[in-house]
């Protein structure tokens, strides 16, 4: 049986274990860390589980979810077909696909949105359409920005900060003038415009940990979990993993990068001493908060706020002061309400900095040694820093290894 050894228990490295280990490779896949799940896990922090930001997919993210089948916990994730847009003062508009077909699915739920007028709506409209078109007949868009072309389209600027940024910023953890068209496109075709459904949002309904902890990888006995276990060098002689040489006949390194830009995120957890919204989750206009999601009856919410550079420098109880008195813009009910605890993770490294200079920049699987390969969600997989381009990675990996094919294609 041909043996492989992968440096990295991330998403990447996760994914090109399953889909090896289903070729019937022997892996043994080494972790420096105590838990799996890189950027995308979660951890124990004041008798609490928290996950160290709200990580989300589409139902476009088809090979996100054929790993979550492959681990047997695609079941945990549970859909949410309504997108709440909240505007200070409370008042909200659900996005919701209508009656329509494919891409005129949205129209109904625009036409009764609150938070555009009907002007900047049909302004909107324009340049969706324009995404269709343009997607595959325009070659620049991997070499200017995601506000170049929104520019080009003349959208007011209300839209652009209610609705392109709101949406693409959380979307690729970038801001709009430094993120590459290409990424604003995909994310808009695949996840709003090919299919009525593939906008739909699903959230796991338990700790990202638990998605892909060890007892998961129970049922493949020829895929071997190594934590605490850091690969201090890797070659195609072997690799060094804690102080000693281990061999295989391929590796594949899934360790982040070491020499590329880094866009942060940052997670706020705040506990509060009664429920303050019954809503599932929220996207906050026109702030600095970006997303909320509900984790306990309205108890306790977590906060994203994605290309959080601004964040990084500023005090932890200035960033709980900030989340907390611009909740309380949005959800009348937590002006009352007092918090019981509170927690702040940042993430300086998140994820690449989706620019147009480093799209040209990602390598591919395969390195100038034949058995040593590259996978990571920063790699050329086609998609944007998701857990859906993490997979990618992982499976064109597992494909460069095996000469086998894992990776599913595009929705569209």
């Amino acid at each position: 049986m041909p043996s492989v050894a992968i440096a990295g228990g991330g998403l990447a490295g996760l994914a090109c274990a399953a889909a090896l280990g289903d070729a019937g490779y022997e892996v043994d896949l080494f972790e420096a860390r105590p838990f799996l799940g890189g950027r995308a896990t979660s951890y124990e922090i004041a008798n609490e589980t928290i996950d160290n930001c709200q990580h989300i997919l589409l139902k476009c993210c088809v090979n996100l979810l054929d790993f979550y089948e492959r681990l047997g916990v695609r079941d945990r994730i549970a859909w949410h077909r309504d997108f709440y847009f909240i505007e200070p003062g409370g008042r909200f508009s659900i996005l919701r696909a209508g009656s329509l077909p494919a891409p005129l699915h949205f129209t109904e739920a625009f036409l009764r949105a609150s938070w555009l007028t009907f002007g900047e709506k049909l302004a909107l409209g324009r340049a969706l359409l324009a995404i269709r078109t343009e997607r595959t007949s325009r070659r620049d868009l991997a070499q200017i920005t995601m506000l170049d072309w929104l520019r080009e389209k003349n959208q007011p600027p209300r839209v652009i900060e209610r609705f392109w940024r709101q949406v693409l910023v959380s979307a690729i953890n970038e801001e709009l003038d430094r993120m590459a068209a290409v990424h604003g496109f995909q994310v808009f075709w695949l996840g709003f415009l090919a299919a009525r459904d593939s906008y739909e949002m699903g959230i796991p309904n338990v700790p990202l940990g638990d998605l892909y902890s060890p007892d998961v990888w129970l049922s493949r006995p020829n895929v071997r979990i190594h934590t605490r276990a850091k690969v201090e060098k890797l070659s195609p002689e072997g690799a060094i993993v804690n102080g000693e040489r281990r061999t295989a006949d391929a590796y594949v390194d899934a360790l982040p990068p070491t020499d590329v830009e880094f866009s942060p995120i940052t997670g706020i957890h705040l506990w509060f001493d009664r429920a303050v919204t019954e809503l599932p989750h929220g996207t906050l206009l026109d702030r600095t908060i970006q997303w909320f999601f509900n984790k306990d009856r309205g108890r306790y919410l977590q906060i994203v706020v994605s290309a959080s550079r601004s964040l990084l420098e500023t005090p932890r109880q200035d960033v709980i002061d900030l989340a907390l008195r611009e909740l309380r813009e949005f959800l009348p009910r937590a002006r009352e309400a007092s918090i019981v605890k509170a927690h702040v993770v940042k993430e300086a490294r998140a994820t690449f900095s989706a620019t147009p200079a480093m799209e040209a920049r990602r390598p591919n699987a395969r390195t100038e040694h034949s058995n040593v390969f590259r996978a990571g969600d920063w790699t050329a997989n086609g998609w944007p820093a998701t857990m859906e381009g993490a997979v990618r990675s992982g499976y064109l990996a597992a494909e460069a290894v095996s000469e086998r094919k894992f990776l599913l294609p595009d929705i569209a």
